[in-house]
């Protein structure tokens, strides 16, 4: 009896046990099993599980050459794996650890996909081993030439396998539903120092050959290489910054509240799993804000503003060691799960960071730029949708104003129905139970289900989770902060002083840099000037905030905006400069696209891209 109760007692303990324990594998075996329309790999019949990467980096023909060892797990006992391959030119194929010559072949390449790459192999195979080399064109690869380094001394190469590049410079199941663990020894000049998305060296060695391990599993989007003329320097015991020398002074200074970012991250949604958090400050031709490889964050010199004014792209890149590299969206129709919890994430660090009202004015630029993105695609249109289909179609498409600000707000909105509290639990809970796992929209959908909404019909009548997620446009039930526009805030009051700037009935114009004085709000103002503003008012403008001279990019974006739309020449100079030293599509796509409205049409455009060494077509 004793025995018995004891037994009883101790199945009751073990249950809830078993159940979540049941529950992850039931999760995790999913996310695999969720069919990939931009990968050819079959995971549920065999899937990569680990990578031991043997490369050596050719400056000179501009190739990646050398062999990727995959441990695989052959679930089905099949006697083929499919890789994803893009251009990449494969020698030879082994299996084993006796490297035994197998064969191999190529299916149909597709636009954006590349071509499957399917193996022979055994029932039996636990190893592969790919001998390979790049193709001068792979489009992960970024090989620069000095010119176009900070240094202007010696070439420069980074990687970009988001979304799905990494085919092209490595063999592998090009995924994000599908994670593996890696270690690489690279080897470059020996006056470069090599850096990966994983354990990093601080320093050169005298024989240009680096070890790395990533003990994590990750997403092949998530493979980073950067080789170039890098040194580093700590910012406190577990952040620090690489940058080139000429850069690295001015990126540390810029960058000194990074640990304060991960304590304010951590206090929000748990410990930060990766180790070190570093920063790898780019040449000015590096086409993005940031991204987020795994302990070393890809991050634009276009933020170094010298006032710490535009860091909170850290904060973005930062939530991204939980949303995204943590938990990862299972396919790229799925993006908004890795974009949206992000700006979500990014804007509650700032806001613990820089304060309330920072973080309401990001929420403010946020819900502009969400309805002019509604607006450009047609608020009936299914790319509007949070659950996207890219089938068929590059997944690059699908990096836009939807995914990160339409899931930012839906996400918002989820908070201001069941309150803060409540939703930061739900959230650690999300990140904690899905850890190192992949999660489509459906799965997200059935978590929130059961363990936030369980069930309220006035919670599920609040939210409206189907029009959000599988409805064009934004939703009437938007939650978003109005404290800015209350009779004294801070937008209103701009808002006022703008209308009277451009009624031209502001008669004391010393209250525009009284009242308008960070950059957000500088740049907020610039949004609410007067379409038929004259090249003679922006040069009063200027001389009261030096627009045309500000360092901050995100001013100099929406003033160059103006003074090319109404032919302002005396910034023509500093948009020229700027246009040929930064790189950063987001910051550069516009003032093209302004350019090309003006009457003379691409023959300025031509200009300044001719100087970068690039080409422009409408």
């Amino acid at each position: 009896m004793f025995k018995k109760a004891v037994l009883i007692k101790n199945l009751i303990l073990l249950i809830p046990i078993l159940m979540i324990l049941s529950c992850k594998q039931k999760e995790q075996a999913a996310s695999q099993l969720v069919e990939d329309p931009h990968s050819f790999s079959k995971p549920s019949i065999a899937v990569v599980e680990h990578l031991d990467l043997d490369i050596k980096v050719d400056f000179e023909s501009q190739q990646i050459s050398g062999k990727a060892v995959w441990k695989i797990n052959n679930k089905a006992k099949s006697n083929e794996i499919i890789f994803d391959d893009s251009q990449l030119n494969i020698s030879k194929i082994t299996l084993g650890a006796e490297e035994k010559e197998t064969t191999f072949t190529y299916g149909e390449e597709k636009e954006f996909l590349g071509r499957p790459l399917k193996v022979v192999i055994t029932p039996e195979t636990k190893l592969i081993t790919i001998y390979y080399t790049t193709n001068a064109q792979a489009s992960a690869l970024q090989w620069l030439n000095p010119h176009q380094t900070a240094g202007k001394k010696r070439p420069y190469l980074f990687t970009q396998s988001e979304s799905i590049a990494a085919r092209s410079w490595i063999p592998c199941q090009d995924s994000p539903g599908i994670r593996f663990t890696y270690n690489a020894t690279v080897s470059v000049p020996n006056d470069l120092l090599a850096l990966m998305s994983a354990e990093n060296p601080e320093v050169k060695n005298s024989t240009g050959i680096y070890h790395f391990k990533q003990v994590h599993p990750i997403p092949s989007y998530l493979l980073a290489l950067a080789v170039g003329d890098i040194e580093f320097k700590a910012v406190d015991e577990r952040t620090g910054v690489y940058a080139e020398p000429s850069v690295l002074a001015k990126a540390v200074y810029e960058f000194a509240d990074m640990g304060k970012m991960v304590n304010a991250a951590e206090k929000l949604y748990g410990p930060y799993r990766w180790g070190r958090y570093d920063l790898l400050v780019l040449p000015p031709s590096f086409p993005f804000g940031g991204m987020e490889n795994p302990n070393l964050t890809f991050i634009t010199p276009t933020i170094i503003a010298g006032d710490r004014s535009l860091v909170s792209i850290i904060s973005h890149e930062l939530a991204h060691s939980w949303s995204g590299n943590l938990v990862t969206n299972a396919t790229w129709n799925d993006f908004w799960l890795n974009e949206g919890f992000t700006n979500y994430f990014e804007r509650r660090i700032d806001e613990e960071i820089f304060g309330k009202q920072e973080a309401e004015m990001q929420e403010e630029f946020a819900k502009k730029a969400l309805e002019d993105a509604v607006k450009e695609m047609g608020d009936t249109s299914k790319d509007t949708y949070l659950k996207t289909d890219y089938t068929g179609r590059n997944p690059d498409e699908g990096t836009n104003d939807i995914a990160y600000e339409k899931g930012y707000f839906f996400l918002r909105t989820i908070e201001e129905a069941v309150g803060r509290e409540k939703f930061d639990t739900f959230l650690r809970g999300y990140f904690d139970g899905h850890a190192f796992q992949s999660v489509s929209t459906e799965q997200f959908l059935a978590y929130l289900n059961e363990n936030l909404i369980k069930g309220n019909s006035d919670l599920e009548k609040k939210i409206r989770v189907n029009d959000w997620v599988y409805g064009p446009g934004v939703p009437s039930n938007i939650a978003y902060s109005k404290g800015l526009w209350a009779k004294d805030g801070k937008f209103a009051k701009i808002d006022h002083i703008a209308s009277a700037w451009n009624k031209n009935e502001l008669k004391d114009t010393s209250v525009l840099t009284k009242e308008i004085v960070t950059s957000n709000e500088r740049r907020f103002f610039i949004n609410l000037l007067s379409p038929e503003m004259t090249a003679k008012r922006m040069a009063d403008l200027d001389r009261q905030f030096n627009f045309t001279g500000s360092n901050n990019t995100d001013i100099q974006l929406a003033w160059y905006t103006l003074a090319i739309r109404h032919q302002y020449t005396a910034a023509n100079k500093r948009i020229e400069d700027y246009l040929i030293e930064n790189g950063r599509m987001w910051h550069i796509i516009p003032l093209y696209k302004e350019m090309m409205k003006m009457p003379e049409g691409l023959k300025k455009p031509k200009r300044f891209t001719k100087k970068q060494g690039l080409t422009i077509t409408r």
